[in-house]
């Protein structure tokens, strides 16, 4: 179901932006290099006032071997949030990542 205001994510200038509350999470491509194990999404806790911070707090391995990832994002970047343009109610949903060696997504 679409929102009925603008998401949240959304930030109408880089300077609000960047004046915005830091990301708690981040999300990071692993791979191995020998392709002998499939790829990863790491998920890294970047709050400094939380006990685990700096610590890997999630994995998602992908379900094949060498993928390769690469150039991941959002299904919707914030230009597609924005309460003016013509899909004001657009949702950020899904993580998008891609494998450069395999074209899987």
């Amino acid at each position: 179901m679409s929102l009925w205001k603008p998401d949240p994510t959304f930030y109408p200038s880089p300077r609000d932006a960047a004046a915005a509350p830091p990301e708690k999470v981040a999300y990071l491509a692993a791979f191995d290099r020998s392709a002998s194990r499939p790829d990863a999404i790491a998920v890294l806790d970047v709050d400094p006032d939380s006990d685990s911070y700096g610590t890997v707090v999630g994995w998602t391995d992908m379900p094949f071997i060498g993928d390769e990832l690469h150039h991941f994002g959002w299904n919707a970047c914030s230009s597609a949030l924005c309460p003016y343009a013509p899909h004001p109610h657009t949702e950020r949903r899904y993580l998008i990542v891609p494998g450069l060696r395999s074209s899987r997504v």
